[in-house]
């Protein structure tokens, strides 16, 4: 394990942090991007994800973070003044460490589902944020996978990985365009069903024991006809209120665990 101290906040590593941090195009041409925080590293280890270097700030950092250095043994360790990791850190209250990570490229045929899977499906999806709760509700509700169709954010974007909290690195997460995941889904006959207010039934009449894909849209606009089409249920979640629509995330994680809740009563 190597370790280089640095001071100056116009350090090329620290540049280099900087463009992980602020660009997506940075993140795509070198395949990288940032972790930050003790947990959200745990979480990236344990995924056994590839980590490329290891900025500290010993001012900061605990005990929890010398424990991960060892159990990690990262190539590169750089131990940062409090300047330098102010200057690097998109967030604060992150324990004074943070990773440089190869992203991980994972297509439908990567995929290990079981004989009744659950799978939440988002198209165009632009807020990081939502994308990030999706995948949280996904990991609590033990979902399969999250598949990303016709991608509008960035996976690895800082707000995403934060607001995922972890999950980002504890759900399979698959980017992908619509035709082709359709086209998985109904070769491996695990049902669509569309989140929609027309032409829908109540999500809780819907049998969603059997392998499910649930299909979300953008709050703006909903879902593509090409999802609609390729239906083979449309649900809804009842609005009794004056407005039409949840958030996106809100309402995935209502129809996540309404498979949850049919599963385990089929199990009793």
């Amino acid at each position: 394990m190597e370790v280089t101290s640095i001071t100056s906040t116009q350090n090329a590593q620290v540049k280099a942090m900087v463009a992980l941090q602020q660009k997506s195009a940075e993140r795509r041409r070198t395949g990288l991007f940032v972790v930050e925080g003790a947990r959200e590293l745990s979480h990236c280890i344990d995924a056994k994800m590839q980590i490329e270097r290891v900025f500290v700030c010993w001012d900061i950092a605990g005990r929890e973070t010398e424990f991960l250095l060892q159990q990690t043994q990262p190539p590169h360790v750089m131990e940062v003044t409090k300047e330098v990791y102010e200057k690097i850190a998109y967030r604060g209250g992150t324990e004074g460490v943070m990773a440089v990570v190869r992203g991980r490229n994972l297509k439908l045929e990567d995929l290990k589902l079981n004989a009744n899977p659950l799978l939440m499906i988002v198209e165009r999806v632009e807020k990081p944020g939502n994308l990030g709760a999706i995948l949280r509700s996904a990991d609590a509700a033990g979902a399969d996978a999250v598949i990303i169709c016709d991608a509008l954010t960035d996976l690895y974007n800082p707000n995403l990985i934060r607001s995922a909290i972890g999950a980002v690195f504890t759900v399979p997460c698959v980017i992908c365009e619509s035709k082709e995941c359709i086209a998985f889904l109904k070769d491996r006959k695990i049902q669509i069903l569309t989140a929609q207010l027309q032409d829908s039934s109540l999500y809780y009449h819907t049998d969603m024991r059997g392998g499910t894909a649930i299909v979300m849209g953008t709050e703006a606009t909903g879902l593509t006809d090409m999802w609609r089409q390729a239906a083979d249920a449309h649900i809804r979640i009842p609005m009794l209120g004056k407005l039409d629509s949840l958030n996106v995330s809100v309402s995935a994680a209502v129809l996540l665990f309404e498979a949850v809740r049919q599963r385990n009563e089929s199990r009793h």
